[in-house]
């Protein structure tokens, strides 16, 4: 990619909260794009500890075989050891992480020995707000082809011919994981489990929120807004 004041830019740490449903994975990409920094992926960091058998992952190993969560203790090791790495220098999206008012503290105290660009800047964290109904459409309304993994959805993307692929002509299928009851109970449990959590950068007057029912370009350019604020370009030393 070549050199632009948006892939030089020193953007620091971004977190995107936001339920299932609720964009965040486009719009993670979209920003990786522009600014050319890594998406850090609790579960890809999860995964490859335990494939590569670091001494964190053989203790998540562990505890993942028994059924169990893997603890804040372990997740937060694993994810200084990324963040570490020479690619991270100028900012990275995290994905999936801090999930807990736990996780959320101790990334604080990480950054706070952290610099980028020689300064220290604490977490860019937005949530993106999408309504229940909404989000109830977009995840129980997708559709897709058992041939060739076209993705639709009945409400905002339909085939031209209900229920049939465009491509390869196949029926359209929904996944067990989409139907309605299942989404019901993911949409619950993520409330549960993230409502404190947003509540804590509320409370610290760090929480930006963003319209996530408005079309994906309109979402995007809200959150670069917040991304590019003063004094965060390469080179800037005020």
């Amino acid at each position: 990619m070549p050199a632009t004041a948006a892939t030089d830019a020193v953007v620091g740490p971004i977190a995107l909260l936001g339920a299932p449903g609720a964009g965040k994975g486009t719009q993670a990409k979209l920003i990786v794009h522009r600014y050319g920094i890594p998406q850090i992926s609790t579960g890809d960091i999860l995964r490859d500890n335990v494939a590569r058998g670091t001494e964190l992952g053989k203790q998540a190993r562990v505890v993942m075989e028994r059924g169990e969560l893997v603890s804040d203790q372990l997740v937060s090791g694993m994810v200084a050891d990324r963040l570490a790495q020479k690619d991270c220098e100028r900012g990275y999206i995290l994905d999936g992480f801090p999930r807990t008012v736990a996780q959320a503290e101790w990334l604080d105290k990480y950054l706070d020995s952290r610099t980028f660009g020689r300064r220290k800047l604490p977490p860019v964290v937005i949530n993106i707000q999408v309504g229940y109904n909404q989000l109830l459409q977009r995840l129980t309304g997708r559709r897709s082809c058992p041939a060739c993994g076209r993705i639709y959805n009945v409400y905002s993307q339909p085939p031209r011919v209900d229920h049939v692929c465009d491509v390869e002509g196949a029926s359209l299928i929904q996944r067990k994981d989409d139907k309605e009851e299942v989404i019901s109970e993911r949409l619950k449990e993520y409330e549960r489990r993230t409502l404190p959590l947003v509540e804590y950068y509320r409370r610290q007057g760090r929480l930006h929120e963003v319209n996530g029912e408005l079309p994906a370009n309109q979402v995007t350019e809200q959150i670069l807004k917040l991304i590019e604020r003063p004094a965060v370009q390469a080179g800037s030393n005020d």
